[in-house]
């Protein structure tokens, strides 16, 4: 058995955990390539702090989960000490499943997302541990009848999000996501086994909200971040399309499989177990190195990618409300073939098209419930006159290299 670690963690200072199989789970190497999964994929190309990891992140919502038990129990819900071991569990591994530079390149190695990946995850860390995760699948899944504890773990109202905006705010130095994270977590409440906020809690779930929408806006779909990760999964696109099996000195055994194959949901639940020790071994130093090897490729789309990439020499991009017609696409690709005397085929390689989208808030399911003082329980969005707002709204992008005029 290990002993039990303190982490100083530079958003919520020293912290530690109260069951064993916690440290056991982070000691194992399938957790601890999460030092090397990036939390918020190429943001750092925005804002240069934003270096921080998915093992910062699955800590930092490990504790708020420990937190929020605590103040349950406070308030006389009762929570058995499987159930909050379980719980645990299963918000440590929540993000476990994400692969190299995160969503930013999620899809592109397997078909499979990363929260079903993430529960693989858990299913194998439940033959290392036997039967030690049976109750803690059951939570992440939402099986588990007490629904609260699924509703920690994944919600509107989860400590995933409560520490991603907490965390990415202090990490990028965007003061709009900063929320009251510590006062939401004591204004937590359960009733019928829902999770609830109570009514003195209702101005800081509407800061919450306000924030991440915030933060999309301004730090996840900042437009230099989505040139970026554009230009890195075209990049990837590219390198399994053009080479498939044919340049094995590039990249190393595991990393090779994924681009090399095109694994299926299928193909992953009948080899699950040997597909994932493959994936557990592939990160964001992977990918990288492969970038840089490629800015001497003869390839001329890889090798204009590879150095855009390594010297931040980026695209352009042009954002807005309606679909870009084909004309105006046409033009531009007429001027990339003049500009850097390429085929056709060639140039619409150097043209990005794509949606950006962002709902703040969702009413039509799942929504955060107040408990008012006279007991009665309502939906966040009929509780008050507030300034959250429920609509979705999408982008539509364009990018292509920036001397084209």
């Amino acid at each position: 058995m290990n002993k039990k670690k303190i982490f100083n963690d530079p958003v919520y200072g020293f912290i530690s955990f109260p069951f064993e199989i916690l440290y056991d789970i982070i000691n194992h190497p399938y957790f601890q390539r999460l030092r090397r999964i990036g939390q918020m994929g190429l943001s750092h190309y925005v804002y240069p702090g934003a270096l921080h990891t998915r093992f910062h992140h699955a800590l930092g919502s490990l504790h708020l989960t420990t937190q929020a038990l605590a103040i349950l129990r406070e308030k006389d819900i009762e929570i058995s000490k499987e159930e909050a071991e379980a719980v645990s569990i299963a918000i440590l591994l929540h993000d476990i499943g994400h692969g190299p530079f995160s969503h930013a390149l999620e899809g592109n190695f397997i078909d499979v997302s990363h929260e079903e990946i993430s529960l693989a995850f858990m299913e194998e860390f439940n033959k290392i541990f036997p039967g030690r995760l049976d109750l803690a699948i059951e939570i992440f899944k939402g099986n588990y009848h007490r629904a609260f504890l699924h509703q920690l773990v994944s919600s509107q109202l989860d400590m995933d999000r409560l520490d991603y905006l907490n965390r990415d705010s202090y990490f990028t130095g965007v003061a709009e996501g900063v929320i009251s994270y510590d006062r939401i977590i004591k204004m937590l409440n359960v009733r019928d086994d829902e999770l609830l906020i109570e009514e003195k809690g209702i101005y800081s779930i509407e800061k919450f909200i306000l924030s991440r929408k915030l933060m999309y806006w301004q730090v996840y779909l900042h437009k230099t971040s989505i040139i970026s990760e554009q230009m890195l999964a075209r990049f990837v696109g590219l390198v399994k399309e053009h080479f498939k099996a044919n340049v094995h000195e590039f990249y190393n055994e595991d990393f090779g499989y994924f681009l090399t194959n095109k694994i299926s949901k299928r193909a992953f639940e009948v080899n699950q177990s040997d597909i994932l020790t493959k994936y557990a071994r592939i990160d964001d130093y992977d990918v990288f190195s492969l970038v840089k090897k490629f800015t001497k490729s003869s390839n001329f789309t890889l090798n204009f990618l590879s150095n855009g990439l390594i010297n931040r020499e980026l695209f352009q991009i042009r954002m807005q409300d309606e679909e870009f017609k084909c004309d105006d696409v046409e033009i531009i690709r007429l001027k990339i073939q003049k500009a850097f005397s390429i085929d056709e085929e060639t140039a619409n390689e150097l043209i990005i098209l794509g949606t950006e989208s962002n709902l703040a808030y969702n009413t039509s399911k799942n929504e955060i419930k107040v408990l008012f003082k006279d007991n009665t329980i309502v939906p966040f969005s009929l509780g008050i006159n507030n300034l959250v707002q429920n609509k979705t709204i999408k982008k539509f992008f364009l990018c292509y290299p920036k001397s084209i005029q």
